[in-house]
């Protein structure tokens, strides 16, 4: 059993729980994240990040933090938690007694005689983004006031604020509070509390030299002036509480404890492994200005077509969701054009479209999907056979060409100094696997005209594919090119055993599972390169040079460990049934680590498999959805 709860001994070690993250989203672009003891460690942190204009695909941080101080007898004790260059200050993480996660972000306080609640919540599916925090005075001894100071950034989240004299600190009342926005062209943030004797006390001043300490190890700019312009002071009543408001749109505060309790009533539970997968899993999902759209991964990544359908069947039809992946898709379609996606260099988007496609018809029944879906997925196969985006071509032996001078068109993308460190120009291993399988897969559904044309295309792939990648030491080439067969061992060639149109023998899909099992399989995933080659980099990290570099060349990816357990239940059934429940107890560690509640994007490739890169991946969750799915697929 996973849990989420943490202890007042690991709350106060801080190299413990600033490695804790938080994530809460509003299903429409919006959503808050910071550390466990509410310390902020990125500039992508923030209490309310969000879109401010239907037409802007970026985030805003408006809200960076707000500070709570308990006030007694005229002595102020600061709850918060910052970090300044070479100090913490103030450090309030001392007084924290307890941190749950289930149904909402849950942190006690005891100052003294006081126990004070602190209940985050980030308001759900609407275009409005709202942020609640209720503090309930659980015990005083004596007269207790809280003071609640905001911090304002109204930044990109990509970016950071500097102090500067176009900021507007000023503040127009409203009931409950005020509103404010520190530059034009912004919308108003209004913050309201729902005691009317709370007051708010108006004094705008620049802090400086906020530090975020995620941002330093990467090697950015990692300092940021932060300004706040005034803050709140109200009286306490024992086990009265009290709701603070942080949201695009004023509320009528009367309303606020109401708005609270319903928002909390719709909450999952979070009681164990799945359940937690399954709620992080609805965070990608991303509804808004009537399409819908995938979230790659918390807290930097934006929608990625790539991404969107290799995570697309995990996320939603593990769970049932046929309807969330039909809206994606739909959404893909109605910007596709003759087959294609626009400003994107990929060789292989559209035949993972294709596999998604086929996992909802899987779920559905084919005939029903292909109704819907076979236009398109025709179109793609025509794309790639005309050579319509000009670097991806079908040549005459059946195999899918792919090349471009500057960009490396496979998933392993990274760059440095504006080259690709893996461009695998050439046939790719896992882009001829999808391609076989895709063009099957039409087969299988479409119309006589189509089986007509298409119907000698596989045999000329499979017997090109087979004589070009298959190598005499039982693996496959990772691609071939001019110069003849990249022989590194890379998981891309687990994705031609796991499809479900297959161009190898069971004892060459057994062969190939073996090799990567020796060289990549770690309890995290797969290594992107084996241990053994020359150019493989056992850990992550440093500034972004340091770590593209090691990106593609040895980290662990959870997305490969779904195709790996599915070639080997492919080739061994219910004998592996085991092995894979074993696979998905690897992950249960990870909700209490990280991000909380989900899964990474990558892990360092040498033990102990350090969780890096984004705290929250898509296509990692929903890739152990779908471990999960096969599991119990098997038990039946």
């Amino acid at each position: 059993m996973a849990e989420l709860t943490f202890d007042k001994n690991s709350l106060g070690n801080l190299e413990y729980s600033l490695q804790r993250e938080m994530l809460s989203t509003n299903r429409t672009g919006g959503y808050m994240s910071t550390t466990i003891v509410c310390c902020n460690t990125r500039k992508y942190h923030g209490l309310m990040v969000c879109p401010i204009s239907e037409t802007d695909d970026k985030s805003y941080v408006l809200l960076s933090s707000l500070d709570e101080t308990v006030i007694q007898h005229g002595e102020p004790f600061n709850l918060a938690l910052h970090r300044f260059p070479g100090i913490y200050e103030p450090r309030g993480h001392k007084y924290i007694v307890d941190f749950e996660y289930n149904p909402t972000p849950t942190i006690t306080y005891r100052v003294g005689g006081v126990l004070l609640k602190k209940e985050i919540l980030w308001r759900q599916h609407t275009s409005h983004p709202r942020l609640f925090i209720r503090y309930t005075l659980l015990d005083a001894r004596s007269e207790t006031t809280l003071r609640l100071r905001p911090y304002l950034a109204f930044r990109e989240k990509h970016s950071l604020s500097k102090a500067n004299m176009y900021a507007n600190g000023h503040s127009w009342d409203i009931k409950g509070g005020v509103k404010c926005r520190l530059y034009e062209g912004f919308p108003f943030l209004h913050m309201q509390c729902s005691d009317p004797m709370a007051e708010f006390v108006a004094a705008p001043d620049w802090y400086y030299d906020f530090e975020y300490a995620e941002e330093y190890k990467r090697g950015y700019d990692c300092h940021e002036d932060l300004m706040t312009n005034g803050y709140f002071e109200v009286k306490l009543k024992k086990n009265e509480p009290l709701v603070f408001s942080a949201s695009l749109e004023e509320i009528d505060p009367e309303q606020l404890h109401a708005a609270f309790d319903k928002e909390l009533s719709e909450r999952n539970n979070k009681i164990d492994f799945i359940s937690m997968l399954r709620h992080s899993a609805h965070q990608f999902v991303v509804r808004s200005n009537g399409k819908s759209g995938v979230v790659a991964g918390y807290p930097w990544y934006g929608r990625q077509l790539r991404d969107t359908f290799m995570a697309l069947p995990g996320i939603t039809l593990a769970q049932g969701d046929v309807q969330a992946c039909e809206d994606v898709l739909d959404t893909v379609v109605s910007e596709m054009e003759g087959g294609t996606f626009a400003n994107l260099y990929s060789a292989d988007a559209g035949l993972w479209m294709i596999w998604a496609i086929q996992q909802l018809g899987e779920q559905c029944g084919h005939k029903k999907v292909w109704k819907k879906y076979g236009t398109v997925v025709k179109e793609i196969l025509e794309a790639y056979r005309s050579g319509r985006n000009g670097y991806v071509r079908l040549d005459d032996n059946g195999l899918i060409w792919a090349s471009h001078p500057d960009y490396a068109l496979t998933w392993m993308n990274a760059e440095v100094d504006g080259k690709p460190l893996t461009p695998r120009n050439g046939y790719a291993v896992e882009v001829e696997a999808l391609w076989y399988n895709a063009v099957c897969y039409a087969l299988d559904n479409a119309d006589k005209k189509f089986v007509a044309e298409w119907s000698e295309i596989p045999e000329r792939t499979k017997a090109s594919f087979v004589e070009k990648f298959w190598l005499a030491d039982g693996y496959l080439a990772d691609y071939v090119d001019e110069q003849g067969a990249n022989q590194f061992i890379r998981p891309n060639q687990i994705v031609a055993c796991s499809m479900t149109y297959k161009m190898l023998s069971l004892v060459q899909q057994e062969a190939v599972s073996d090799v990567v099992k020796r060289h990549l399989l770690t309890p995290k995933g797969l290594r992107s390169l084996s241990p053994r080659n020359p150019l493989y980099k056992g850990r992550y990290g440093g500034d972004q040079k340091e770590r593209d570099l090691a990106y593609h060349q040895g980290s662990v990816w959870v997305w490969p460990l779904e195709h790996y357990v599915k070639a080997k239940f492919d080739v061994q059934g219910v004998g592996f049934l085991a092995k894979a429940e074993e696979i998905l107890e690897n992950f249960e560690e990870d909700m209490s680590q990280n991000g909380i509640g989900s899964i990474a994007e990558i892990y360092e490739a040498d033990p102990p498999h350090e969780a890096r890169g984004a705290m929250s991946q898509a296509w990692s969750v929903g890739a152990v959805l779908r471990i999960y799915q096969m599991v119990k697929k098997q038990k039946k």
